[in-house]
């Protein structure tokens, strides 16, 4: 299977049926009301830029990601996972925060599921950020949906601050200076 990465057109995208599984995932990216969260109307605000991954025969899309800028700051992290990644800065350039990337959005169709597509595009997003730098960015970081913790963990992500037993998402980070 080939397929693109490319940003998503949603006045031109035949972006149904796309199933991932998850309605609220489905919704942000098929929605284009001005009611709803949706990949349209954050795209508009200049809030995040959703991209899509399109198969090149079928034309349908395979999977979806949004991109924003985040920071991460020492108050919402545990302090020994602070101090774990801030051992890793030169004493003169620490800080109480950092600049990152967030994935706000990752999802893969089902029928894509299993074949390894989300690793994929998040080694894509890794090797984009740390290779065309266009501003300070050592950090990615992602809410995991708890269902979603252990792939992110495979993916080399660590949970920056343990979630409460009621919290969908955990934050977890990737520092790209492991990438070297």
């Amino acid at each position: 299977m080939s397929y693109t990465y490319r940003k998503s057109q949603p006045a031109s995208d035949t972006l149904k049926p796309f199933d991932c599984g998850d309605a609220d995932l489905n919704g942000f990216l098929v929605d284009t009301s001005s009611t709803t969260p949706n990949a349209t109307m954050y795209e508009k605000q200049r809030l995040a830029v959703t991209y899509v991954v399109e198969d090149n025969d079928t034309h349908s899309i395979l999977a979806y990601f949004s991109i924003l800028h985040d920071k991460i700051e020492r108050d919402f992290a545990d302090s020994r996972v602070w101090n774990r990644l801030s051992r890793n800065i030169p004493n003169a350039k620490r800080r109480s925060s950092y600049p990152a990337v967030k994935v706000g959005r990752l999802a893969v169709c089902n029928e894509a599921q299993g074949t390894g597509l989300g690793r994929e595009i998040l080694a894509f997003v890794k090797a984009w950020y740390y290779n065309n730098p266009r501003a300070g960015c050592r950090l990615i970081t992602v809410d995991a949906l708890r269902s979603a913790e252990d792939f992110y963990g495979k993916c080399r992500f660590r949970t920056l601050a343990e979630a409460k037993p009621d919290d969908e998402t955990v934050l977890m980070y990737y520092d790209m200076m492991g990438i070297v």
